[in-house]
């Protein structure tokens, strides 16, 4: 864990926290309110200050083992279906697509750095806030509660699943957690298997080695 503590990946992880958490955070709370459903904005959420969206278990969790998150931000289904039933789908794909997005900026400002040839520090850094978002965004679209993945897949399921991870959704968290931190003691580790390949394909695509 301490391997996590360098000058590179500390640096990143502070930008994560006041840049990329609150990105997140703010594009769910915009999308929510376009969708018409102004909790976030009551709830003060709907700003890029870090304040407003930061959680601080998560975040000393980020620093010391560069992965975290933020304070989830409120919003009322009810609302947002009433709008439409994909409100709910894209106000939840709407933190992800932020993460790629900022991956994809990241890589852009890499790719000139190394062109004018910056400290490696500095590329290290970027390398670090690519992965990172690269890795919050394939993570959040596992489609198991409270991560987001969740509700961007409830449409397209049929009824009958539907309705099954609706009654699962309270033991999602509990789930969730033995599939991090329990199953990886016994060699199943489903997050690995999933997250990393999709990294290194995310990764090459954007041409980061």
């Amino acid at each position: 864990m301490l391997n996590f503590l360098t000058p590179a990946n500390l640096i990143a992880d502070f930008i994560i926290l006041f840049i990329c958490f609150p990105v997140h955070e703010f594009s769910h709370a915009f999308v929510a309110d376009y969708f018409g459903d102004d909790t976030p904005r009551l709830a003060g959420r709907l700003t890029l200050n870090p304040l407003a969206h930061l959680d601080i278990l998560g975040s000393i969790i980020l620093i010391y083992a560069h992965f975290g998150w933020a304070k989830p931000v409120p919003i009322n289904p009810f609302l947002l279906n009433m709008r439409s039933r994909w409100a709910e789908m894209w106000v939840s794909l709407a933190g992800p697509m932020s993460n790629l997005a900022l991956a994809i900026l990241a890589a852009i400002f890499l790719r000139l750095f190394q062109v004018i040839t910056v400290p490696t520090l500095v590329l290290d850094i970027m390398r670090n806030i690519i992965s990172i978002n690269i890795l919050l965004a394939i993570f959040n679209l596992i489609p198991i509660s409270p991560l987001d993945g969740e509700k961007v897949l409830m449409p397209f399921l049929p009824p009958s699943v539907a309705d099954f991870m609706n009654r699962i959704r309270p033991y999602s968290p509990l789930i969730l957690m033995a599939i991090i931190f329990l199953l990886p003691n016994f060699g199943i580790n489903i997050i690995s298997w999933i997250v990393t390949p999709l990294m290194q394909l995310v990764l090459k695509g954007l041409g980061v080695n």
